[in-house]
């Protein structure tokens, strides 16, 4: 299991709140739904690579 991998999954769940969040204060709900994308990737991502620590 690569750090890298962690943490790049970890810094999309991070911007993708963060892009959903300011967007959604600005009224730009499109942008938001992007945001919020990105994010719900980034925690699939992070389960997956947490999955992959577990297996043998």
């Amino acid at each position: 299991m690569s750090t890298w991998e962690k943490a790049k999954a970890q810094l999309e769940e991070v911007a993708g709140k963060a892009v959903r969040k300011s967007a959604h204060a600005m009224g730009k709900e499109k942008l938001a739904a992007k945001g919020g994308a990105l994010e719900t990737r980034g925690k699939a991502r992070h389960m997956k690579e947490k999955a992959k620590d577990k297996l043998p």
